[in-house]
């Protein structure tokens, strides 16, 4: 069997700093996959894997998300240690992986769940906030790609730089063995996706806080500035 690790293109940040023309950061690209069962053995769990291997050959720093254990979303668990983790692994990335079962024609509970527990704002950190995204989803029938157009909803709403590919796996129980991915279209299209968010992670990131600074916000801070200097506050 070919395995999607055999003949990947041969990416780095070397290499795509130069195809574009840029100078920028040359460490590994950061990026969290999150996905959407709470089962050991599930597709989404497989396609997070294959995500990570093809990530981690281009020569990114990958943590894929354990969602066993995290409490349903209350507001009041914020101490959490999995809440704990989960926030601290989405400030420390640069980028983001989805991948969703789709279930009643959408995302899961459990993957949503996840997302809920992400703040849009944590005091003067913003843990989402212009990271760029790349949304999968498997499916157990014919291919769908309602799971992939809510992610991409909740990636606008998250302030989340959605890249343009993204992958659908249908009859997803045809598309493993052993937790692999085998050899297909579908296999391919994976690495397209990969490798798009690997080059557009590298493009922006250098960029993330002039693009995403706001006229509203700004505002904001001065008034707090002014409130803070007529309150005698140094």
């Amino acid at each position: 069997m070919t395995y999607i690790d055999d003949d990947l293109p041969p990416h780095t940040v070397a290499s795509v700093l130069e195809s574009l023309g840029l100078s920028g950061p040359r460490h590994a690209p950061r990026v969290l996959v999150l996905f959407g069962s709470l089962r050991q053995e599930s597709f989404s769990r497989y396609l997070a894997e294959e995500c990570r291997r093809v990530l981690t050959a281009f020569g990114a720093d990958v943590q894929v998300f354990q969602p066993h254990g995290l409490p349903v979303f209350d507001r009041t668990s914020d101490g959490h240690p999995q809440v704990q983790e989960l926030r601290r692994l989405s400030a420390w990335s640069e980028a983001h992986v989805w991948v969703s079962p789709e279930q009643h024609g959408s995302m899961t509970a459990a993957f949503k769940n996840q997302i809920d527990w992400i703040p849009l704002s944590d005091g003067a950190v913003r843990p989402t906030q212009g990271r760029t995204l790349a949304v999968l989803q498997v499916s157990g029938g014919s291919q769908s790609f309602n799971a992939v157009n809510q992610l991409r909803v909740l990636g606008r709403w998250m302030r989340m730089v959605t890249i343009p590919n993204q992958s659908s796996v249908p009859k997803a129980w045809q598309e493993f063995d052993g937790g692999r991915m085998r050899s297909s279209e579908y296999r391919d299209r994976v690495v397209d996706v990969m490798e798009e968010l690997f080059r557009f992670t590298i493009l922006l990131r250098a960029h993330t806080e002039v693009l995403t600074t706001r006229y509203s916000e700004q505002k904001q801070l001065r008034a707090a500035g002014q409130l803070t200097k007529g309150l005698g506050v140094t």
